[in-house]
């Protein structure tokens, strides 16, 4: 009884496969390529060899290296050819998401002024220009605050660095302030009638 659900539960007998006639018929027509390596293609090198080891061995002359193994310029030449692929399997990914459209997304707002948009990002890379510039000079009047016994010289050249900043800073409030002064000497400002 158990022989027959096993012959029940066993799919390939169900279509009428015999398992065994099957290994047989793979042996008998493969038995000639068992123990050799099958290659789908030719290993051929991305770059051309002769150029490509030409480039290494300058290179390698700073590091006194004057001959190369032919496996070494194969190695270099694929891990090119994979670096290339990788770098554009990426492109790929950025270009198909930069076409894509978030029409049906509220969150997204199509915009087609390319003015307005590189201001944007012209005025986020000077607020992070300024932040970071905040967060030397705030640095840098730590150091120049600090008492420390150690005077090491990374610690005095902060030191200067803070002292011109301070300097650079006071001169150009002095700078503003007379600019205002020289502006409020001269008057407000007349527009000059159009002559008609």
């Amino acid at each position: 009884s158990s022989r027959d659900e096993d012959d029940i539960n066993d799919v390939a007998s169900m279509a009428g496969v015999s398992l065994n006639d099957e290994n047989a018929c793979i042996l008998a027509t493969s038995s000639e390529l068992i123990g050799t390596v099958i290659r789908s293609c030719a290993d051929e090198p991305f770059l051309p060899s002769a150029v490509l080891q030409e480039k290494i061995l300058n290179i390698g002359k700073r590091h006194d290296i004057v001959e190369l193994n032919s496996d070494v310029v194969n190695l270099i030449s694929h891990a090119t050819q994979e670096r290339l692929r990788g770098l554009l399997e990426k492109l790929t990914v950025i270009a198909q998401h930069r076409i894509s459209t978030h029409k049906g997304n509220d969150s997204y707002i199509v915009c087609s002024d390319t003015r307005a948009q590189l201001r944007f990002l012209e005025n986020l890379d000077h607020l992070e220009k300024q932040r970071k510039a905040e967060e030397e000079r705030e640095m840098l009047f730590r150091v120049a605050k600090s008492r420390s016994n150690k005077e090491d010289p990374e610690q005095l050249q902060l030191k200067q660095k803070a002292k011109e900043m301070q300097q650079l800073e006071l001169a150009q409030i002095q700078q503003r302030e007379a600019n205002l002064t020289a502006l409020a000497a001269i008057g407000p400002r007349r527009k000059r009638p159009l002559d008609s």
